[in-house]
């Protein structure tokens, strides 16, 4: 079974969709959530990781997380920064950043070869394809929720 992260239906024709296999896309969302956790500076940034995170197979179960690009938890208002901040997350994981935390050495020929493709697809979406639906619905915390989708600290504060 493979996984495939797409554009938005208006922008298809721009960039082809991903298709890797579920070990490719393991190592894919591995590298992305490392090196993203890495560089995050902002609770909106780690948000953004928070939901690559939550596409990682060994959670959702192999050949299920699949996407497009619209469907992440875009916002209007900070657009431009969230999607500078995955452009830098991208480049950080093409340049080797957070591999060492890996048990494993990927092929880096392929990997790179998706990282790139997908640092593509994120530099083409444009503001107009964001759905603010997708992050009111994702982040929105349920009564007597137990497992939130954005993890809530509890220190007192």
């Amino acid at each position: 079974m493979a996984n495939t992260i797409s554009m938005p239906e208006g922008q298809k024709h721009l960039v082809e969709s991903i298709s890797m296999s579920n070990g490719l896309t393991a190592v894919f969302i591995e590298l992305l959530v490392i090196s993203g956790s890495i560089v995050t500076q902002t609770n909106r940034e780690r948000e953004l990781i928070i939901w690559l995170a939550q596409h990682d197979q060994s959670i959702v179960g192999i050949g299920t997380i699949g996407f497009d690009i619209d469907e992440m938890p875009w916002t209007l208002d900070y657009f431009d920064q969230e999607k500078d901040f995955l452009i830098r997350t991208i480049t950080s994981a093409i340049n080797g950043l957070g591999w060492s935390r890996l048990g494993y050495e990927p092929r880096k020929d392929w990997i790179i070869e998706q990282l790139e493709h997908f640092q593509l697809m994120i530099s083409t979406f444009d503001k107009q394809f964001v759905n603010e639906t997708q992050y009111r619905e994702w982040s929105e915390i349920e009564e007597n929720d137990d497992n939130p989708t954005i993890p809530l600290c509890n220190n007192g504060i």
